[in-house]
């Protein structure tokens, strides 16, 4: 998850990564948006994408100007936020796949804090992103549906050395677009 230290208006802009391993929250709740990702059933979390994305085109409903405004320098607005949650459901999908149709896959790099300024977040729609959001949210929660049995302990690493099975990385998934609904609307669940 990603709290940029700059603001992404333009390409001289520069976000400092975030550098926190947050697969802590496999471990314990969150405090912050106060998730308990431990006690999440991996079998709810397709449920779970779609509720959280419905809640995420009820914020990318609101005012066009106010979802671009940071509400500070380091804080990414409502519409970056959003940009980033639709991909992370993205590259979830591509990571699941692998999961499942490769043995102990490696998970190819993804720097989140490029992808928001060659993407230029602040600058994309919110309608659009929301029928983009939308779309993505289903796809991953219907490639959840279809997960069953010993399909669930199969798994996946990163690059950092993070290892999932299906089931730990469909409860790690939750956190951040749970997360990043507290950072933009500060309710927690």
């Amino acid at each position: 998850m990603s709290t940029p230290e700059s603001p992404v208006s333009g390409p001289a802009d520069v976000i400092v990564p975030d550098t926190k391993d947050w697969t802590w929250v496999l471990e314990r709740p969150c405090p912050d948006c106060g998730l308990d990702t431990p006690a999440v059933v991996a079998a709810d979390v397709a449920a779970m994408v779609r509720d959280n994305a419905r809640s995420w085109l009820a914020v990318l409903a609101g005012d066009g100007e106010e979802l671009r405004r940071r509400p500070s320098a380091e804080v990414w607005s409502g519409l970056e936020y959003a940009c980033h949650v639709r991909d992370v459901f993205r590259l979830f999908l591509v990571r699941l796949d692998l999961m499942l149709g490769q043995e102990d896959p490696l998970f190819p790099n993804w720097n989140q804090d490029e992808t928001a300024v060659a993407e230029r977040y602040g600058e994309q729609r919110p309608q659009v992103v929301a029928g983009e959001l939308e779309e993505a949210a289903e796809a991953l929660a219907t490639a959840f549906e279809s997960v069953a049995g010993e399909q669930w302990a199969r798994t996946g690493n990163r690059s950092d050395g993070a290892r999932f099975t299906v089931e730990s990385f469909a409860r790690y998934l939750i956190h951040d677009p749970v997360h990043h609904l507290y950072d933009v609307t500060g309710e927690r669940v």
